[in-house]
């Protein structure tokens, strides 16, 4: 038995083992390619739900042609459509990060009156930069 694997390892010629490797590479590109696909269709907004069911059904059922066919048809919605949600992901950690950095409005209005207390500010100063802190 250890004879006969050893000699199966030795029977494979080296231009086969790319082969294989090349095989299983374009096999995983297929399947994200696919996923993404599918990614696309349950994310896009504009598509009904009828519409996603179809796309599903012939993308699963006829695989390869469902997935040339939603590239054609399709193709460049899916890249505008990722470039708006990263836009907005963007967006929103930029807004989440600014809240988080910026002092909430109580703590402002503790060092003003902090101000006020040592005497740095006068009453009619704390009463127009609370006003301003309230405001905004």
């Amino acid at each position: 038995m250890k004879e006969s694997l050893y000699n199966l390892a030795v029977d494979y010629p080296l231009l086969n083992m790319f082969w294989t490797m090349m095989l299983i590479f374009i096999w995983v590109l297929w399947f994200m390619l696919l996923f993404r696909i599918i990614g696309d269709i349950f994310r896009d907004d504009d598509l009904s739900g009828w519409a996603k069911t179809g796309w599903l059904i012939f993308v699963i059922i006829v695989p390869f042609l469902g997935v040339f066919v939603y590239v054609i048809a399709r193709g460049r919605g899916m890249g505008e459509r990722e470039l708006r949600r990263a836009q907005r992901n963007e967006e929103e950690f930029r807004s989440y990060v600014q809240s988080a950095a910026s002092p909430s409005q109580s703590e402002e209005l503790a060092k003003l009156a902090d101000l006020r207390d040592r005497g740095d500010i006068s009453a009619a100063e704390f009463e127009q930069a609370k006003a301003k802190v309230l405001a905004g």
